[in-house]
């Protein structure tokens, strides 16, 4: 049994774990789970106090993807019978930003499928989010796929505060999941992003039949690529994907996983994301110990809980919205 507590103490006075005792976090007992959850906060709760960061999600654009990851249901492989559209019109996404506001949302996301952006697309995005600064004192966070430099640049110039591009699993594990782009493509779109001077988000999913190795690996590689916003999403496996029936997660080991990511991520946002609802199931609020952010609304093609639930549940817990909701031009 580890003594969790001490452990936080000294990763909040510096110390970076070794592999053997991030592997223990994921090995403990369900009897030390709340004193692992109790370490995780102690290093929360230094960094970002109850405070606690909204994000919501718009699917600009679904389906019609070429790659052939085997988690997603808009997937060139996927027959899933998801809603297919091209992207949508700027209005449709001023619309999304609007009632992100309403919501006390902070990070607002503007999702897209495909390998990547095309340059009539960039500029849609471009566009919509230059009104959107103008209005509201929102952070806006871009999740388009791989980007060229020009691309980057007319982003960050637009006001584009945050890029997300997911490493997703570990190198080891990346071809068992998708083998139509490469692990160092995206550690190559995350480095780019940085060169433009765009604050890079960058996550995992957790359940697609990767070891706890893996898991390990995932944690350390988004440490050494200092990722400062981190999505830990957990399959939600989607019929008509290759994982469809996947069923590995328990919501005691997605508390372990969360904790995990702050001991070794101890500074940065530490997300709940996608698969949320379905893998922490009652344990949800137990999450927010170790993470700091979680999304609001629906996810790209499966629904999250009411928002309305999800500020219950931080006003239940003690927790404060952490947004400045004033528009920057009244």
């Amino acid at each position: 049994m580890g003594n969790w507590k001490q452990l936080a103490i000294e990763v909040l006075n510096g110390k970076t774990l070794s592999n053997e005792e991030a592997l223990s976090i994921l090995h403990s007992t369900d009897e030390e789970l709340l004193e692992l959850l109790n370490g995780a906060y102690t290093i929360r709760h230094h960094h970002y106090g109850n405070k606690v960061k909204l994000n919501m999600i718009i699917n600009t654009k679904s389906g019609l993807c070429p790659e052939n990851c085997g988690y997603c249901s808009q997937s060139s492989i996927s027959t899933a019978p998801i809603e297919k559209y091209r992207m949508v019109d700027k209005d449709s996404i001023l619309k999304g930003a609007e009632q992100a506001h309403q919501l006390d949302v902070g990070t607002y996301c503007i999702v897209a499928s495909g390998r990547g952006p095309s340059n009539k697309e960039i500029d849609q995005v471009v566009s919509a989010v230059k009104e959107i600064k103008d209005k509201y004192n929102m952070k806006i966070c871009a999740c388009l796929g791989l980007l060229k430099p020009e691309q980057a640049a007319l982003l960050k110039e637009a006001g584009v505060d945050r890029y997300n591009h997911n490493i997703n699993t570990s190198e080891n594990h990346h071809e068992s999941i998708t083998t139509s782009h490469t692990y160092q493509d995206r550690l190559n779109t995350v480095e780019l992003i940085k060169e433009q001077g765009i604050s890079p988000c960058s996550g995992v999913i957790i359940g697609m039949k990767e070891t706890m190795q893996d898991v390990i690996d995932m944690a350390f590689s988004l440490r050494a690529l200092d990722a400062d916003s981190i999505p830990v999403n957990f399959l939600h496996a989607i019929d008509g994907t290759p994982l469809e029936g996947t069923n590995e997660l328990n919501p005691r080991y997605c508390l372990k996983v969360l904790a995990l990511m702050r001991y070794v991520n101890p500074t940065k946002e530490i997300r709940i994301s996608g698969g949320r609802e379905v893998n922490l199931r009652s344990l949800q609020p137990l999450g927010l110990y170790p993470a700091n952010s979680i999304f609001v609304g629906d996810y790209l093609t499966t629904a999250g809980q009411e928002s309305t639930s999800d500020h219950q549940m931080l006003v239940d817990l003690g927790f404060e919205i952490d947004v400045v909701k004033e528009p920057i031009n009244s």
